[in-house]
């Protein structure tokens, strides 16, 4: 049976507002030793707040416990493991997080002269440099603010180049084994999309892909690895028939801690791809941003690169807004400079062999979860995998059991779920990404659990369908829930007993 590990109890939680009494106070400060003054005369009326209506009246020890109980409902990645494929959340060392806090980085102004900046800008230059060594391409842009950004400011790039040699073309090529944000991206530039079906091994149909490419093509959007974590080992083919008609290759880089030291998509024909520091080089994953999606590009597309560009002049740094073909400003001031900081502390802490055992590690973790799970979940394609593994619920789903209700039952085993349903090329689709931080402990305690609720299916399949038992909010209509949320409702438990 599966130990669980991080369960504790904890009583359920009012609201804050119903725990006010009135007269309580969060504060005590000692009676004034100067003149009061009227804060409405000092200030002027119109700058003064009146009291907030129904605003709760709590102690500061139930304020701090309150907010304190509530924060251990969250699962965080200082908890435990998160298997969601496709996202790379690892664990990201508190030195990053350190060195962007350091006073001046942190507090950098964005208007302050390029004299003041030398600093932080040669933060930006170290990181583009790194980000050339590790992609193989010819000129990088910080700005973009995250990955979906970076693949607008990407496709852009191209159309501009498209629209310089006089025709911008009118289709975009991708993949279905590629990134959701792809096709919307292609469509937010203007393009049509064009879906090219995969092959029994999960890659892209080269015959299929040749028999679409005309001149009316703009780029192929390729994801490599792709979402079922499987090298796009014809990439080089793909390319020239791209390169051959006058079109471009458009690599979303999502996956490439995959690649990093290993491979340099620059070596294999792409023209242009993003880089998502948040999941490649460090930075905390989630929660809406910040993030980072720097845009790496061959020579013929540099001249059009988002202003302003770094330069070098007179031994100094400055921002160079004189690119009378670029693309213009894809986000306000440089970037998300944090995160660039983050990201340069993490390269430099690992190095080129640290990298690459990062890399390494990750495929390592991947792999070895697809040979566990393998006995127990349909694999659907069998071709070598990278950083992350796919299994479908074809097995269980005989049982009436479907891919979100492992998920759910997971979750009693103190994991989070895994990703659902994605890939679509994969009905009923389990993806699993362990990322190279994840001990050899951590993840045979998901395999176990994954193994255990296997057997479940097969002894007691009720017992999964009522998941999650243990936590605030048990199992719900979904469709109902959309459409009247009542999020108190508690199912009675089966009769059989839930895994110790």
């Amino acid at each position: 049976m599966i130990r669980k590990v991080r369960q504790h109890i904890s009583q359920n939680e009012a609201l804050i507002f119903e725990e006010s009494s009135p007269g309580k106070s969060g504060y005590q400060l000692p009676p004034l030793d100067v003149p009061a003054i009227d804060p409405a005369a000092a200030l002027g009326k119109q700058n003064v707040r009146d009291e907030i209506e129904g605003f709760p009246e709590i102690s500061e020890v139930e304020t701090i416990r309150h907010f304190t109980r509530l924060s251990t409902w969250n699962y965080a990645i200082d908890l435990g493991l998160y298997p969601l494929g496709s996202c790379t959340m690892k664990y990201n060392p508190r030195v990053n997080e350190f060195v962007a806090r350091l006073d001046g980085l942190a507090w950098a102004h964005p208007y302050q002269p390029e004299s003041l900046s030398q600093g932080a800008l040669q933060v930006i230059s170290d990181l583009e440099a790194a980000m050339l060594e590790i992609t193989g391409m010819d000129a990088v842009t910080l700005q973009p603010a995250a990955g979906a950004h970076g693949e607008f400011t990407g496709i852009l790039l191209v159309r501009a180049l498209l629209e310089s040699r006089g025709n911008p073309r009118k289709r975009i090529l991708v993949p279905d084994s590629a990134h959701g944000t792809n096709p919307a991206t292609a469509a937010m530039a203007g393009y049509t999309v064009q879906n090219i079906k995969s092959n029994e091994q999960g890659l892209m149909d080269v015959e299929a892909l040749a028999r679409f490419v005309d001149e009316d093509v703009a780029a192929l959007m390729v994801t490599n690895p792709n979402t079922l974590g499987v090298f796009e080992e014809n990439i080089v083919q793909c390319a020239k028939i791209l390169h051959d008609k006058g079109a471009m290759v458009y690599m979303d880089g999502a996956n490439m801690n995959a690649l990093v030291g290993l491979a340099r998509p620059g070596d294999f024909g792409v023209d242009v791809m993003h880089i998502n520091l948040h999941k490649t080089f460090s930075t905390p994953h989630g929660g809406g941003g910040p993030g980072g999606g720097p845009v790496a590009v061959k020579s013929w597309l540099e001249p059009f690169l988002p202003i302003p560009r770094l330069a070098r002049k007179n031994d100094q740094w400055h921002l160079d807004y004189d690119r009378p073909q670029s693309i213009g400003r894809v986000r306000a001031f440089y970037g998300n400079f944090g995160v660039l900081v983050r990201a340069l502390a993490y390269i430099l802490a690992h190095g080129c062999d640290g990298l690459r055992n990062a890399t390494l590690d990750a495929l390592l973790n991947a792999n070895y979860i697809r040979h566990k799970l393998a006995p127990y979940f349909d694999l659907p394609y069998t071709s070598p995998n990278m950083h992350e593994v796919v299994f479908s619920d074809e097995r269980q789903a005989k049982r009436g059991v479907k891919t979100g209700d492992i998920a759910k039952r997971l979750i009693d085993y103190g994991f989070h779920p895994y990703t659902v349903s994605f890939p679509t090329i994969v009905h009923g689709a389990l993806m699993i990404e362990p990322t190279e931080t994840e001990s050899l402990r951590e993840i045979d305690l998901f395999i176990d659990s994954m193994i255990s609720i296997a057997k479940e299916i097969e002894t007691d399949p009720k017992m999964v369908l009522g998941a999650p038992y243990d936590t605030r909010t048990n199992k719900v209509d979904e469709v109902g829930a959309a459409r009247r949320p009542v999020v108190r409702w508690k199912p009675e438990r089966p009769a059989s007993k839930a895994a110790d």
